[in-house]
């Protein structure tokens, strides 16, 4: 396959610095400063939407050269959730470390918008933004019950 190179557009600031801190990401504030680059108008529009989808780095976390993607794994590493293979979860153990987070717009200033609700520590990379959609949105989403409950915290204040 054809391997590509992504620049990032902006980094990410917040008060969260510890990747293994995983929950409770609902109140988090996150400032995301978009490169200069693209001059001050390059947010011009966003105001009017209420979301935003954020595509960002897992830059932290550890690659391991050996790691194998062949094999699922136990969701969030506990043994007490059923293995999941690669493509199957959302986490930073990703080949390519690409995450993404659909965040509530809070402002629009500039070359700055600051979300809610966006699950990325500080100084992370933010390799894309999109606006969010209704068209884009599934009407209803279906997942394992599981699911839900261990995901119950995640996104708590």
């Amino acid at each position: 396959m054809r391997s590509f190179e992504i620049t990032p557009i902006g980094t990410v600031r917040n008060d969260r610095t510890d990747i293994q801190n995983t929950d409770n990401w609902g109140a988090v504030r996150s400032t995301i400063t978009v490169d200069e680059r693209f001059g001050e108008d390059c947010l011009t529009g966003l105001e009017g939407f209420s979301h935003v989808e954020v595509l960002f780095l897992f830059d932290r976390f550890p690659t391991a050269a050996d790691d194998d993607f062949r094999e699922p794994r136990p969701y969030r590493g506990r043994a007490d959730l059923p293995p999941m293979g690669v493509f199957a979860g959302r986490g930073p153990r990703r080949p390519n470390r690409i995450g993404v987070t659909c965040c509530a717009i809070e402002s629009v200033e500039g070359r700055e918008l600051t979300v809610v609700g966006l699950d990325a520590v500080s100084g992370t990379p933010v390799v894309d933004l999109k606006p969010a959609m209704a068209e884009f949105r599934p009407g209803e989403i279906g997942q394992p019950e599981w699911v839900s409950d261990m995901m119950s915290e995640y996104f708590k204040p």
